[in-house]
This record gives structure tokens, C-alpha cells and sequence, in this order.
């Protein structure tokens, strides 16, 4: 797949994603996951087979629905950084990378027939904390350092990258550039504060209108993650041309603001109803949405919830 122009969530069809693996895993399943990297689960059978069953649940609602799915590979953390600081080497890590999306295209293969349509993503997650930008890289640097991820997972048969929790335009530049001259579409993903902009103090216009000048258009969309509705809808220009690119959504369960999550020693699941309701709110402010699922503290309940306020069953 090298043309955006291939990815059927850019035509009228709804697709629904999972939501929180990681905080499910950690709180639902009582699996210790070091530093939220879920891909150094794939070295574990017995998680491999929960993960599988997290997913299929998903995939069972997208199915009532007649929606389609995007399958992100558990790697938002699987680059070298986060992987030195675990002892993990760059063989291992290759290794654990490309048993995460290949379990991915598993779960495609072994979907039933009358599943609607799956895309395999390979998920690539910040160089730095997800909710702090204190470490700042050149667009350069970032091409160079989330290059060698790319490759592993494009080469592992992931048909676009998905980019999630960016914190500032720089990275997203990188990853873009990276994804491209990989040869598959990429979409991005930012983050942001309860005031509705990125964790650098740049606006979700500002940087979705900076993105796309320095890299000619290079993602085929854009999306918002690891944030309340509540924390962006209101920074949403209604009418003007670069919410056009936003595509979906994966909103955080709670209302916490980002301090207030990290600092939490309980998870903080919303009100799954609630969350629906606020993604059909969206969806009527925003008619390129076609992309909707979870983030921190979301799992089935909360995609099930989206499902039935936004698409006919």
C-alpha cells in the first residue's frame, strides 16, 4: 500500500479502533506492563493470547455494527530509547516489533468472512513521556530516530503507520517523512491539555497547518488521542478547512487532565454512555470523522458505547 488514496477510512466508511490496551491490561488483567511498553508482552504466550482476546472483542463490535477496524500493533513504545532503558537490545526489539504486528495480521486472517474491512497499523508512540515535551527534537532527528521502527514494521507487513500521543509538530514531521519514504500512508495523532492544545502550547490548527507545509500534505490524516472531549471540543474551529483533516478520535475515559492521570493510582473509567454521546456531538461538528475509538481507561464497554450513539446497528 503506497497511496493514501487506498485507505478505505478516507471514504465514507465508519471504522472503530480498540481502546486503552495498556491500561486495560494493567488494570483489568493484572498484567505488569514496565514503562506502558505492551510489546515487550509478545515474548509472553499467555499475554499474547489475552492481547488476542482484547482485540477479537473489538472486532466482534465492529462487526454488529458493519464498521470497520483498525488494528494498531501494541509498539506505541517499541524504539530504542524506551528499549535501552529496559535492557532490551536493537535484535530483540526488531524481533518483539515484528511479532506485535504480526499478530495484528493474524487477527486479520482469522476474522470471520463477514467482517468488514481491517487495516493493519503499525503504531509508533513519542520519543519522549507522552504528556511532556521536555526533550524536543529537529524534524531531522526524529526521521532518523523513528526510522529504524518504520522499517521493521512496514517490512513486517503493516499497511500504514499510525502515529499516537504526538506532543509537538517536529516529531510528527519526522515520523511523516520516515512513513513516506517507507511507502505507506501515515496518520497523526496529537495530543492534548485540558485547554485544547498540543503539551508544547502549539494549537491543534497551528500544528496540523504546520505539519502538512513542511511535509506537502504527508499524512492522509490527522487524528486527536489521550484527551477528554471535553478538554478539545472546544478548540475546534468549526467550518475552517484544516479540521477537514481531522479524521478520528480516541479519547481518553476520564475527565483528569494529564497531571492529574499520572499522578492517580486508580483507573478513572468515565462514563462509557456519556463518552458515546460526546463522540456523536463531535461527529455532527465534524463530518470527515470516520474514526472513532479509545484511549486511557476506555476498553469494549466504552467502543460499544461509541458504536450505538454513532452507527446504526
Amino acid at each position: 500500500m503506497n497511496s493514501t488514496r487506498t485507505l478505505p477510512q478516507l471514504a465514507n466508511q465508519k471504522f472503530l479502533t480498540d481502546g486503552g490496551l495498556e491500561t486495560w491490561l494493567i488494570f483489568d488483567e493484572g498484567i505488569d506492563i514496565p514503562n506502558f511498553a505492551s510489546f515487550t508482552l509478545m515474548e509472553d504466550a499467555n499475554a499474547v493470547s489475552t492481547m488476542k482476546r482484547y482485540f477479537n472483542n473489538h472486532l466482534d463490535i465492529a462487526r454488529r455494527h458493519g464498521a470497520g477496524f483498525i488494528l494498531e500493533s501494541p509498539t506505541w513504545r517499541a524504539s530504542k530509547d524506551w528499549a535501552d532503558l529496559m535492557g532490551i537490545d536493537q535484535q530483540r526489539l526488531k524481533a518483539m516489533t515484528t511479532k506485535a504486528v504480526e499478530m495484528m495480521l493474524e487477527l486479520h486472517d482469522e476474522a470471520p468472512v463477514d467482517q468488514p474491512t481491517i487495516i493493519v497499523s503499525g503504531n509508533v508512540g513519542p520519543r519522549g513521556d507522552g504528556y511532556n515535551p521536555a526533550f524536543q527534537m529537529t524534524a531531522d532527528e526524529a526521521e532518523a530516530y523513528h526510522t529504524p521502527q518504520i522499517t521493521t514494521m512496514v517490512e513486517a507487513g503493516a499497511e500504514m503507520i499510525g502515529a499516537l500521543t504526538i506532543t509537538y509538530g517536529a516529531e510528527a514531521i519526522g515520523i511523516t517523512r520516515a512513513a513516506r519514504k517507507a511507502g505507506v500512508p501515515v496518520s497523526v495523532s496529537f495530543t492534548t491539555e485540558t485547554d485544547g492544545k498540543l503539551p508544547d502550547g502549539m494549537s491543534l490548527k497551528e500544528a496540523i497547518e504546520t505539519v502538512d507545509i513542511e511535509t506537502d500534505f504527508g499524512p492522509a490524516y490527522y487524528m486527536i488521542n489521550c484527551a477528554h472531549p471535553s478538554h478539545f471540543d472546544h478548540a475546534l474551529d468549526h467550518g475552517e478547512v484544516w479540521l477537514e483533516r481531522v479524521r478520528g478520535i480516541r479519547a481518553n475515559a476520564s475527565t483528569m487532565s494529564h497531571a492529574e492521570l499520572d499522578n492517580a493510582e486508580e483507573l478513572d473509567s468515565g462514563d462509557p454512555v456519556d463518552l458515546g454521546a460526546r463522540y456523536k456531538d463531535l461527529g455532527s461538528k465534524m463530518p470527515g470523522l470516520t474514526i472513532m475509538g479509545g484511549c486511557c481507561g476506555t476498553d469494549h464497554k466504552h467502543i460499544a458505547a461509541i458504536a450505538v450513539a454513532c452507527m446504526a446497528a
